[in-house]
């Protein structure tokens, strides 16, 4: 059975670091794909960065400098880290993956005030 566990949201100030993390068992991120979305309050869920099985990484345009995804294969953990958050990126941040099916963890809350 495959789970996805976030961890790591909270509160920040504007220009402050988190990093997410999203530990998976029954999959292995080796040999998947593995993304971070995120949804705000009254918005549609969004794709914010992704890293493909070889490695390859790819960002929304409006954190590309900002955030790093990222994956320890012993660990089988995926990371978002986050850096230079802004109120606009506040929201639910949930991994994903794919293996014949998709896979949601349940999500983290980030929350940046002004």
């Amino acid at each position: 059975q495959v789970r996805l566990v976030e961890s790591g949201g909270g509160s920040v100030q504007a220009g402050g670091s988190l990093r997410l993390s999203c530990a998976a068992s029954g999959v292995i991120f080796a040999i998947t794909a593995a993304e971070w979305y995120r949804q705000a309050p009254g918005k549609q869920r969004e794709l914010v960065a992704v890293i493909t099985r070889g490695g390859n990484t790819n960002y929304e345009d409006s954190v590309k400098g900002r955030f790093t995804i990222s994956r320890d294969t012993a660990k089988n953990t995926v990371y978002l880290q986050m850096n230079s958050l802004k109120p606009e990126d506040t929201a639910v941040y949930y991994c994903h993956t794919a293996l014949f099916r998709d896979y949601w963890g349940q999500g983290t809350q980030v929350t940046v005030s002004s």
